[in-house]
C-alpha cells in the first residue's frame, strides 16, 4: 500500500483509538465513583455532609454521561469532515471565487474553523442551560451566552484572521525556514496578548472592579509585602453573572500583572482562606512555574511548527485526503490541527503529572507563607464542596484529566510539608 493510500485509514484509526480510550477511561471513572457512592470517604466524613456528597456523585456521573455523548459526537463530526471530501471541495470552491492568495487560504482556514464549531454548539448550550442549571451552577442568560460567542467571533476576526494570513504569507516568503519565522511570530503575539488581554479583552466579557478598602484588602496586600510579591492591583471579577463556580488567577506580565478574584470566591471563603488561596497563587510565581510553563508552551509550539514543516514536504499527507498537489500550507495546517490532538492525548498523563507537581509546590509555599495549613485546607475543602468536585476519581481517569491533585492528595501533602517544617 502506498503512503497516500495508507494515510486515511491511519488517521481514522488514531481518532477512533483515542475515542475508545477516552470512553474506557470514562467508564472506569463512572464505576469507581458508583462503587464509593454509598457513603462519604472516611477522610471527609466530618467535613462533607452526606447530602452534599450525594450531589457531588450525581453531578460527576451526569458530567461523565454528558461527556460521552459530546465526545462521541465530536469524533463523528471530525471523521465525517475528514472523509466526506468537504475540505478539498471547499478549498477549490473558495479559490475559484477569490483566487489563490494567502488571504484566500487564511479565509478558508478561518471559515472551516467556524463551521467545525457549529455542531458542538448544541452541546455547549445543553451543558450550560440544562446540566449546570440542574445542579444550581448556571446564572447566565440566553442573551449573555450568545453575546459571549458573538464577541468571541469578533475577536477571532480582528486578531485571529490577520495572524493566519501572516503565517500563510511567511510560508511563501521565507522558504524552508518559514516555520521558524511563524513560530517566532506566534510567540511574540502570545506575549503581547498576555499584556493586552487583561487591559483590553477581559473587560469585554466581565466587569473588573478594584477590591474595596477593608480588612480583606489589607490582609492580601500585607501578604504581598511579606512574600515579596507585588501586583499592580487586586481586582474583583463579576463571575457570578455566568456561574456559581469560583476561581482566582493572575493575569498580565511584569508591572501590568493583576490579581483577579471571582466575586463568588469572596462570598464562599473566609478572609484567612482567601489569603491562603492568594498565597497559593503567589507560590506559583515564587517557584518559577510561570516561566517554566511559558518555556514548555514555546517548545511545544516549536515542535508543532516543525512537524507541520515536515508534513508540508510530504505530498502524500494532503493528497491522501483529496487535496491537489501543491495546494499550499493551509491544508497541512488544517489536517495537523485536527489530528494532533489524538496524538498528544497520550501525553496527557505526563503533562498532568508535571502540573500536579507545581500545585503541590504552590500548596507547600502557601502553608509556609501562612504559617499554618488549616486555612489552605479549609479553602480547598470549601471549594471542593461548593464546586461539587469529585472526591473519588479513578486513578487512571485522574492521570489523564486532572491537572490538579485530588483533595485527599493535596491535604496529605500539605500536612506532610508542615510536619517536616520545610522552608518557604
Amino acid at each position: 500500500m502506498e503512503l497516500v493510500e495508507f494515510i486515511p485509514p491511519f488517521a481514522a484509526g488514531i481518532l477512533v483509538v483515542r475515542w475508545l480510550a477516552e470512553t474506557a477511561l470514562g467508564w472506569l471513572n463512572q464505576r469507581h465513583v458508583e462503587a464509593h457512592a454509598g457513603e462519604v470517604p472516611v477522610a471527609f466524613r466530618e467535613a462533607v455532609p452526606l447530602e452534599t456528597y450525594r450531589n457531588t456523585v450525581a453531578y460527576t456521573l451526569a458530567k461523565l454521561r454528558f461527556g460521552r455523548w459530546e465526545d462521541g459526537w465530536s469524533t463523528v463530526v471530525g471523521l465525517g469532515a475528514l472523509f466526506s471530501g468537504l475540505f478539498p471541495w471547499s478549498l477549490e470552491w473558495i479559490q475559484s471565487g477569490l483566487g489563490e492568495s494567502a488571504w484566500t487560504h487564511a479565509a478558508w482556514l478561518f471559515g472551516l474553523g467556524i463551521v467545525l464549531t457549529l455542531p458542538g454548539l448544541p452541546f455547549e448550550w445543553w451543558g450550560q442551560f440544562r446540566l449546570e442549571q440542574r445542579f444550581g451552577f448556571n446564572t447566565t442568560t440566553q442573551k449573555l451566552w450568545w453575546a459571549d460567542r458573538v464577541k468571541g467571533l469578533g475577536l477571532a476576526v480582528v486578531l485571529g484572521y490577520p495572524l493566519l494570513v501572516l503565517v500563510v504569507k511567511l510560508f511563501g516568503w521565507m522558504g524552508d525556514r518559514w516555520w521558524l519565522w511563524s513560530w517566532g511570530t506566534m510567540m511574540l503575539f502570545q506575549l503581547v496578548m498576555m499584556v493586552l488581554a487583561p487591559i483590553i479583552i477581559l473587560p469585554l466579557f466581565n466587569k473588573l472592579t478594584p477590591l474595596s478598602e477593608g480588612s480583606l484588602r489589607d490582609r492580601l496586600l500585607k501578604l504581598g509585602e511579606r512574600t515579596g510579591f507585588s501586583a499592580q492591583t487586586i481586582l474583583v471579577m463579576d463571575g457570578s453573572k455566568r456561574s456559581r463556580h469560583s476561581n482566582a488567577f493572575f493575569t498580565g506580565l511584569g508591572r501590568f500583572r493583576k490579581i483577579v478574584l471571582f466575586d463568588t470566591l469572596i462570598a464562599q471563603l473566609s478572609e484567612p482562606e482567601l489569603e491562603a488561596v492568594l498565597a497559593h497563587e503567589v507560590g506559583h510565581y515564587k517557584r518559577g512555574h510561570v516561566p517554566k510553563l511559558l518555556a514548555w508552551a514555546a517548545l511545544s509550539s516549536l515542535a508543532g511548527f516543525w512537524a507541520v514543516a515536515l508534513l508540508a514536504q510530504a505530498p502524500w499527507f494532503t493528497e491522501g485526503f483529496g487535496f491537489a498537489p501543491d495546494s499550499g500550507i493551509a491544508p497541512t495546517l488544517l489536517l495537523f490541527v485536527l489530528l494532533s490532538g489524538a496524538v498528544t492525548f497520550w501525553l496527557s498523563p505526563l503533562m498532568n503529572f508535571w502540573s500536579r507537581r507545581h500545585e503541590f509546590e504552590a500548596d507547600a509555599y502557601a502553608a509556609q507563607a501562612m504559617g499554618e495549613a488549616d486555612s489552605l485546607i479549609g479553602a480547598l475543602r470549601k471549594l471542593t464542596e461548593k464546586n461539587l468536585s469529585n472526591l473519588t476519581p479513578h486513578p487512571w481517569f485522574s492521570a489523564w484529566h486532572y491537572s490538579h491533585p485530588t483533595l485527599l492528595e493535596r491535604e496529605a501533602a500539605v500536612r506532610a510539608t508542615q510536619s517536616r517544617g520545610e522552608p518557604s
